[in-house]
């Protein structure tokens, strides 16, 4: 009986979030769609890192191939202890448009790259502002197709969402099931629709009007915040500004991680937060992925018919719904549907991990610094 009632209750909620990708995800542009322009008002870039020698090079020297001309970078080296800084002065000396800033110590009430930012900020000159990872591969229209698209539609706010991308297969997998995950729980096309308050940040890409974004109150009203990127959306259609998000996926591309263990660790920083901080949040969130996502594949093995049959049901939308997801927002294949069951413990494993080391450790540590969980709470 009580099998019968969760696996109903499970696909009567996997209909409706099936309904609702699709309704969502013809909402949603394709920033690959639009024509790039190559003038327009003067862009800002602002990419702020500590210890990013691997990939900042790459990333930003592919930012300085960019057809778009009107832009300027402002490289904000968060007190790196590797060959950062030293990569960012020889970007500066090759290239006159980057500005390079060296933070040597991170102010009270600060995270890190959300410091970084905000002095990056204000430092810039340009109209429009690009907040972006260091470890993002941009191609040379991208920036071109996104301006275009954000004067045509008079926004405040563009997010673009890019390929996350995974050299291991398990890896792959964990990024396909985090983004089905993310999408169905935050309903990310939901910022292109006015009525709505549910807005979008990604961290790969994040372009605001200077104006919206001192209106806002810069990075200060989010300076304790680990989903900083998230949250600067979030606040920018709470607050009423003109917002889109868009994928871009063959625009933008980001390694994810190296690893499916790195994967683990980063989700350390945000997934308690991401949660509220609380631990009723956290138990909902295991519960309910397992009910609603494990659950099915091993009822699948049952002699009942009843119970057969609604975990035949709840697969079927499972993988449709998934199929959907990852043909949106990915480039990988659906086929890695074959071990949801596995990456969707995999994920309830991350959970449990990210929230116990969060409360072992009485915080997070994130970018070398460790931030206390009642600071985390209280500036939340």
């Amino acid at each position: 009986m009580i099998l019968t009632i969760l696996l109903s209750l499970s696909l009567l909620i996997w209909i409706a979030a099936l309904i609702d990708a699709i309704i969502g995800f013809n909402n949603l542009n394709r920033l690959e769609e639009e024509e790039p322009s190559q003038q327009g008002p003067k862009l800002s870039i602002i990419v702020a890192a500590r210890n990013e020698e691997k990939s900042i090079e790459h990333s930003i020297k592919s930012q300085f191939l960019q057809k778009y001309e009107p832009i300027e970078w402002i490289l904000v080296n968060d007190r790196s202890v590797d060959q950062t800084g030293k990569i960012m002065d020889n970007i500066q000396k090759e290239d006159s448009r980057a500005k390079v800033i060296h933070i040597e110590a991170l102010p009270a009430g600060w995270l890190g790259k959300n410091h970084a930012l905000h002095v990056g900020s204000k430092k810039a000159s340009g109209e429009l502002l690009l907040f972006t990872d260091a470890d993002v591969i941009f191609k040379d229209d991208a920036i071109g197709k996104a301006v275009q698209y954000f004067t045509k539609n008079n926004l405040d706010h563009l997010t673009a969402a890019p390929n996350l991308n995974g050299k291991r297969f398990w890896l792959r997998s964990f990024i396909g099931f985090f983004l089905f995950g993310f999408s169905y729980y935050k309903r990310p096309w939901l910022a292109n629709r006015k009525s709505s308050k549910t807005g979008m940040g990604i961290g790969a890409f994040n372009l605001v009007s200077k104006e919206a974004y001192k209106k806002l109150g810069t990075h200060e009203t989010i300076k304790m915040r680990p989903d900083d990127d998230l949250m600067l959306g979030m606040l920018m259609k709470q607050r009423g500004f003109n917002q889109r998000i868009v994928t871009a996926l063959n625009l933008l591309e980001v390694e994810w991680y190296g690893s499916l263990r790195e994967a683990f660790i980063g989700l350390e920083k945000n997934t308690f937060a991401g949660l509220h901080y609380r631990m009723s949040m956290v138990l909902l969130a295991i519960t309910g992925t397992f009910f609603s996502q494990v659950l099915p594949f091993f009822t699948l093995l049952s002699t009942d018919t009843t119970i057969f049959l609604l975990s035949f049901a709840n697969v079927v939308v499972l993988a449709v719904l998934y199929s959907i997801i990852i043909r949106r927002m990915t480039t990988f294949s659906p086929s890695m549907f074959l071990v949801f069951p596995i990456t969707a413990l995999l994920f309830i494993y991350s959970i449990i991990r990210a929230s116990f080391l969060t409360f072992v450790r009485g915080g997070i540590v994130w970018r070398g610094t460790k931030y206390r969980l009642s600071e985390l709470r209280e500036k939340k």
